[in-house]
């Protein structure tokens, strides 16, 4: 495995990473239920200060930093963890709750496409499905759908931490890929 630790813009980006990985975790533990009385509604206070303003600022250090990536990734969902802990406890119908779902799903797809390192793509990825999850069970009023979604935020969110940490700790942070016409060949 190459240990070569590709983290945008430092300590930056090791931040927002925990800050998401933190959020997604306490975001997708609440909807999973899997703890005895713990809600996604649980999450609110971490998903305002942790996923929002600090995500948000991480993303306006990492623009300053010159990793426009970073920036635009941190700084997007940390607008869509303030917005989505401010307007919790507001009175909307499963159908809008849906489409503000959605169109960060969009966004986390976005992130997916636009490239970077395995663990970051990975962690947008499982977000993306999260959200699609999570909207389809809005649109549907399914909480089985809606358990689903929460457990892949947790998968996120661990990727996500995992990369921070990696970063810190110089763990491998890609998987080493194969030349082409290398690899096992036959003896005869």
């Amino acid at each position: 495995m190459d240990n070569d630790v590709s983290a945008g813009s430092g300590i930056t980006t090791v931040v927002g990473r925990l800050a998401l990985g933190i959020t997604l975790l306490a975001f997708g533990l609440g909807y999973t239920e899997v703890i005895d009385g713990v809600s996604a509604a649980d999450a609110v206070s971490i998903a305002q200060y942790v996923g929002g303003v600090a995500l948000f600022v991480a993303g306006l250090m990492a623009f300053r930093d010159r990793d426009n990536a970073s920036g635009t990734a941190f700084a997007t969902l940390g607008a869509l963890w303030f917005t989505w802990a401010v307007s919790a406890d507001a009175q909307v119908s499963a159908n809008a709750a849906g489409l503000f779902l959605l169109l960060f799903a969009l966004v986390a797809l976005s992130l997916t496409l636009a490239g970077g390192d395995q663990l970051g793509q990975g962690a947008y990825g499982l977000f993306f499905v999260s959200l699609l999850l999570l909207s389809i069970s809005m649109f549907a009023e399914n909480d089985g759908l809606a358990k689903v979604g929460g457990w892949f935020a947790v998968a996120a969110g661990a990727v996500a931490w995992y990369a921070a940490t990696a970063a810190l700790a110089h763990w491998p942070t890609s998987v080493p890929r194969r030349a082409a016409g290398r690899g096992v060949t036959a003896t005869g």
